[in-house]
């Protein structure tokens, strides 16, 4: 099929509902035009030149996707890094370093901003580079244009204009929006793969407009010209309204002839068109928006303390300067060798005020280091190395794709450890939107006879449960029989394993009942409903066979993966689907002869496409008889509201088979069907054909008006049962992460009864739940007062059910709240969704059913800001975009819906499982890093900028730095932040396996236990202490004493630098005792961050003294030799240490935490010599929950203790009656 042409005569008018059809003649439709507003674009056909300029020039075909370029970095760049406080307040103070009022250096100053914003710049501007790169790839690649003359060559797409006409060859990219003319085969068929719109790898029809097809060839577009009149650049994917004007005549123009930027053509050796929109203003750019800006709490919090600390500066650098404005106006008169009449009027006595706000922003620029200028860029430098750590687990490597984890953003790291509530999407998310056909019922018998995943679940709980209790009660009486039900149920189940091993496996049909395979269904007295059961199959769909060369076996291309199950299913039942063109589809039937099967050809009438609007399908067919038949497909409920009343005759015995489908969590479709004689079908057609070729936004409407009149009066014929298998893993992991303190909603586009089942399945819900189930009766048409009646009902329901949870006595008791669309738009309004909300998080599992991506995306929301708390939405297809990008993170799975959701996401794994360990394991670690990390920065800054404060104050507020300029850029830039970014990078408070095996420690991070205010305050305060004792220990050591044997003082650059010494010795030792995990990273950047400190002061004080001043030769001559200053270093060290290891140990000793008790039991052994205690512990060290399989278990053992209860209260009762009339005789 996809070789040389079709040269079927075809006629394209009678095809598809969206087919291009007869021409608009001016006579016929002289009014009709797609002018106005919307509606303005006018495309020249073969005529560039005339769009080369006004006023039919339009966008070039050039794209970018970059923030910057030459001209705008600098400006863009620079907006970006000032939009923080910290860095504003730095540039001021670098500013204000030119000036005399400085006490520093510029260099000093300046230095380290220049360092900061340095490197997140040039993290920026490689990034932009990288997607410059990727856009110039793109920009640069080439397609054959119509050159003139009937003559085509190469031109770069960024050349391509509106009005040129492109020759696309297989396997190529569609370099702009195009209008389809005409394809290698000559109905103007071909494929098109839209991976790079949607992420749907299946194949899309496209055909051309019937008057078109003849340019096939180079040298037919030489005299070619045409006029398009069309919508306006929009970012509608699926929709298009526009008409072609050629020769003289008009033909309406639709989504099915164009053929969108970014998609590649498949199965098809060429295809020309027409550019209509280019570069910015195709579809596929029209769409690409940013996602929303999302900042982690942790982010946030750290905001707000940064405004603490520019408060305190100001605080303190006012009391500096009132203490300055004292000693100017009382003393320093009588500080003569200072010669203050001769002083500028910052050291004025007669201008005493004057001097004191000169002072101020002297004070503001010296006391600068309590704001730690590094810490944005050390965040972003550990998140960044963070997430190469996530991208790079292999536990997180799905093999069967080769898709590995990616954190698409750094920035929310951190708050993978924060989360309270996961809101998950179901199919494709929970279950693998693989489908397999399982069952079916025709003409009101059920076929189909093995078990969906969800009903062997259920089986092998029940037969686990029965053997627990058996073993439970055993203990305390001996052995019980229970008969042969459970022997029975596990030889049923192990058979049944036993046959899908030996049967031969066909990826999307599970389907067992002898009845039905290898032709046995000839022999029922129902064969003719049956053989017309099997042509709906074959029949009803929009799929295209593809022929593999070497093994000449067919498979499938289909828009959903239902329908590629049903044609499986045809194929296996003997209706093979082999061959389709735009006219006809070509069914190979192997009944009643399989030796000399039958090729039978459908000429396919009309096709209506399924919508989620429409939730049907159908195709009218004109089989080798001439007899005409509408096929169709579709939910049950639409089904059955247009059946006829002569076709209801299976309907009772079809809705109790498609209720027991769903309880076994089974995916269903109502199959119908109409004959039609060919008056009745002309005339109809006749209306379609009118409602086609009208020109207009409500022409949709037209067409579904027009297909709503056939789709009436069908006869019933049965229904299929498809299984969604659920994900590898999800019970699990359901299980850790519901162990681990977390909430789950599910949120599904299915009916009740499939998510009710698949809830069970994933142990979401289990037996003994008390389920709350609100809904409103099916109406498709409500009044004004109807609708208020129903909001009351639906506030009624909620109400009783918040009362019957508060009334609830037993604790161990478990309520599950499930709801459908239909009530959820009463509950999510304004003055309702606070009592929805508040019932929600009172129940244990929440299910919303049927729910459209509006409403996700509103439920997620709703979630988001009335808990206040973190949210993570997790989801794989279009319909979760929307919640995705609400949620606080967004997780996306790269599916078999396609790729929207991970494009869209913050994160991106293969399978649902993998949320587990991204969440308890990474999650965990990084909201530790990250909130131990700030914490320790704020720490190291206030305790080294506190000290120019305390020699401010015994220095008559002079404004004199202690410190060497150099001193201070080391700072920040080289001695204190690389084991900062170590701590962030590779500390780990227990390995993950024991992550995995104590979940509850991930509630540390909901709980917020290592960023709250305590925290904060209290490494705040650590640093106060540290600082006051750095500063009295070297005063009470060096002011007024020798340190050198020679007799010899300190000097101010002596004591800056034994200061300098002491806190980088302090703060490098306060971050070892932090850590609980030590690599050779950690001890080199630590300890090598001390010794390169030593190393700077060696080689700086051999410099010329013209370079170093009084910091000559300081540690070789001065500080060296002395003992007093190793004496002092080492003294302040532990003494500065003392008070934080005092309250790790009392912490440990008396007041551990969850991580302390494990780390303390792995460091002993414990868990190795004492297995008893360590399965005690993990039993501990879980959160209470009522959902997954634990609970489920729990529950069980409740119900048997329960039992063995009343069952030993009975017989104490049986012995105290016997006993007492013996006492008495």
């Amino acid at each position: 099929m996809t070789r040389g042409r079709i040269r079927a005569k075809i006629r394209p008018s009678n095809l598809y509902t969206f087919a291009c059809l007869r021409p608009i003649t001016a006579e016929s439709e002289g009014t009709q035009s797609v002018q106005g507003p919307g509606f303005s674009r006018v495309v020249k056909c073969n005529e560039p030149g005339l769009h080369r300029k006004k006023p039919l020039k339009y966008c070039s075909n050039g794209i970018s996707t970059t923030r910057y370029n030459v001209i705008n970095f600098l400006p863009k760049a620079f907006f970006e890094q000032f939009r923080r406080a910290a860095n504003i307040y730095f540039l001021v103070a670098a500013i204000c370093s030119l000036f005399q009022i400085s006490p520093f250096t510029p260099l000093s100053m300046i230095a380290p901003l220049v360092f900061v914003l340095g490197v997140s710049m040039t993290k920026e501007a490689i990034e932009d580079w990288h997607r410059f790169v990727q856009d110039m790839k793109v920009n640069n690649r080439k397609v054959l244009v119509h050159k003139g003359m009937g003559a085509f060559g190469n031109k770069q797409w960024r050349n391509l204009v509106v009005g040129d006409i492109v020759k696309v060859e297989k396997n190529k990219f569609f370099p702009a929006d195009l209008l389809l003319l005409s394809t290698s085969y000559e109905d103007g068929l071909c494929y098109v793969e839209t991976m790079n719109l949607d992420g749907e790898t299946n194949l899309k029809v496209k055909r051309s407009l019937e008057i078109s097809i003849g340019l096939d060839s180079d040298d037919r577009f030489k005299d070619f010209k045409g006029m398009i009149q069309c919508e306006d650049p929009n970012p509608s994917l699926y929709t298009f309204v526009g008409k072609f004007d050629y020769n003289k005549e008009a033909y309406p123009l639709d989504p099915s002839q164009i053929l969108l930027r970014d998609s590649k053509l498949r199965n098809t050796a060429f295809a020309y068109g027409v550019v209509i929109f280019t570069g910015h203003d195709s579809k596929v750019m029209q769409n690409s928006t940013m996602s929303p800006s999302k900042r982690s709490r942790i982010e946030r919090k750290m905001d707000r303390i940064i405004y603490i600390l520019l408060s305190a500066l100001l605080g303190v650098s006012v009391v500096s300067s009132i203490g300055f404005y004292v000693q100017t106006k009382y003393q320093m008169r009588a500080w003569w060798y200072l010669m203050p009449m001769r002083s500028s009027p910052c050291y004025d006595p007669n201008q005493a005020v004057a001097s004191g706000f000169c002072h101020f922003v002297t004070a503001l620029m010296l006391y600068g280091y309590l704001i730690p200028i590094s810490l944005y860029v050390s965040i972003e430098m550990v998140k960044f190395l963070q997430a190469i750590i996530i991208n790079r687990d292999i536990e997180m490597y799905d093999e069967e794709t080769g898709t590995p984890a990616l954190a698409r953003t750094s920035n929310l790291n951190e708050e993978l450890g924060q989360v309270d509530t996961i809101l998950s999407d179901k199919t494709g998310t929970l279950t693998c939107n693989q489908m397999d056909f399982l069952k079916c019922s025709i003409a009101g018998s059920s076929y189909g006879i093995k078990s969906s995943e969800v009903e062997l679940a259920v089986d092998k709980q029940i037969a686990i449960d029965l053997e627990e209790e058996r073993n439970e009660i055993s203990d305390f009486h001996g052995p019980i029989c229970y008969g042969g039900s459970e022997i029975e149920l596990e030889s049923i189940i192990t058979t049944v394993e036993g046959k899908n091993e030996l049967k031969n496996f066909v990826k999307g049909f599970s389907f067992e009942d002898s009845r039905l395979m290898n032709g046995n269904w000839i022999k029922d007295p129902k064969a003719t409903e049956i053989l017309l059961f099997m042509r709906i199959l074959a029949l009803c769909h929009a799929a295209i066979p593809e022929v593999n060369e070497e093994t000449d076996e067919i498979s499938y291309e289909a828009e959903s993966p239902d329908e590629i199950a049903f044609l499986v299913a045809a194929r296996e039942f003997g209706f093979e689907f082999f061959k389709r063109n735009q006219s006809s589809i070509y069914i190979r039937e192997h009944y009643p002869s399989p030796e000399n099967p039958i090729e039978r050809e459908y000429k396919i009438l009309n096709l209506l496409d399924f919508t989620s609007k429409r939730k049907r399908m159908s195709v009218i067919v004109q089989d080798e008889d001439g007899q005409i038949l509408l096929l169709c497909k579709g939910a049950d409920s639409i089904i059955f509201d247009r059946l006829a009343n002569h076709g209801r005759t299976y309907e009772e015995f079809t809705t109790n088979h498609l209720n027991e489908y769903g309880e076994n969590g089974l995916r269903t479709l109502a199959l119908a069907y109409k004959r039609l004689d060919e008056a009745e079908y002309e005339a109809w057609n006749d209306e379609f054909s009118k409602a086609k070729i009208s020109i207009g936004a409500d022409r949709d409407v037209m067409l579904e008006k027009v297909s709503d009149m056939m789709e009436r009066n069908l006869i019933l014929i049965g229904a299929t049962a498809v299984e969604d298998k659920l994900q590898n893993g999800v019970p699990q992991c359901i299980d850790k992460l519901a162990l681990a303190g977390i909430k789950i909603w599910v949120l599904t586009g299915d009916k009740m009864e499939t998510a009710i089942n698949i809830g069970f399945a994933c142990s979401l819900l289990r037996q003994g739940m008390k389920q709350i189930c609100i809904s409103v009766p099916n109406s498709d048409t409500l009044g004004q007062d109807e609708e208020k009646a129903v909001k009351e009902d639906i506030l009624m329901q909620m109400t009783n059910a918040s009362q019957m949870i508060k009334l609830e006595k037993d604790c161990n008791a478990a309520f599950a709240l499930i709801i459908d669309g239909k009530s959820l738009i009463y509950a999510l309004e304004e003055d309702t969704k606070n009592q929805f909300l508040g019932l929600a998080i009172d129940c244990a599992s929440v299910i919303c059913c049927r729910v459209s991506p509006k409403q996700k995306a509103l439920v997620t929301r709703l979630v988001k800001e009335g808990t206040g708390k973190t949210t993570l939405a997790i989801g794989d297809g279009a319909n979760d975009v929307g919640m995705i990008q609400e949620a606080d993170i967004g997780v996306g799975i790269s599916g078999v819906e396609g790729m929207q959701a991970v494009m869209a996401s913050d994160f991106s794994i293969a399978q649902f499982r993998f949320l587990e360990k991204l969440l308890v394991v990474h999650g965990h670690w990084c909201y530790k890093r990250i909130a131990q990390m700030v914490c320790y920065f704020f720490y190291k800054n206030i305790a080294f900028g506190l000290t120019f404060f305390y020699f401010e104050a015994v220095t008559a507020f002079s404004g004199q730095s202690i410190y060497d300029d150099w001193y201070m850029i080391l700072f920040n830039v080289f001695v204190t932040s690389l084991p900062v970014i170590s701590l962030g990078v590779f500390e780990q408070d227990v390995s993950s396996d024991i992550c995995l095996q104590f979940p509850a420690l991930y509630q540390q991070g909901p709980q917020n236990l290592f960023f709250d205010w305590y925290k904060i305050v209290g490494w705040m305060g650590n640093g106060l202490v540290t600082s006051g004792i750095i500063f009295i220990f070297n005063i009470a050591f060096f002011y007024d004493q020798a340190f050198r044997l020679g007799g010899q003082t300190a000097d101010m650059t002596t004591l800056g630098t034994v200061m300098f010494t002491c806190t980088v010795w302090v703060v490098n030792c306060q971050i070892a005792l932090t850590m609980n995990h030590f690599t050779w990273i950690q001890h080199f950047f630590i300890w090598g961050s001390i010794g390169l400190w030593y190393l700077f002061l060696l080689i700086y004080g051999m410099l010329s003294p013209v370079y170093t001043g009084n910091v000559y030769m300081i540690l070789s001559e001065v500080l060296g030799p002395a003992p007093t200053y190793w004496t002092v270093t080492l003294l302040v060290t532990v003494t500065c240490n003392l008070p934080y290891f005092l309250h790790i140990s009392i912490q440990r000793c008396f007041y551990p935490m969850d991580h302390h008790v494990i780390q303390e039991i792995k460091y002993c052994k414990k868990d190795v010599q004492d297995n008893i205690m360590w399965a005690r512990e993990k039993s501990k060290a879980r959160q209470d929950t009522k959902i997954g399989f634990t609970a489920r278990v729990e529950s069980k053992i409740q119900q048997l203790k329960g039992r063995l209860h009343k069952k030993h209260l009975s017989d104490d009762s049986s012995k105290t009656s016997f006993a007492t009339p013996l006492h008495e005789v």
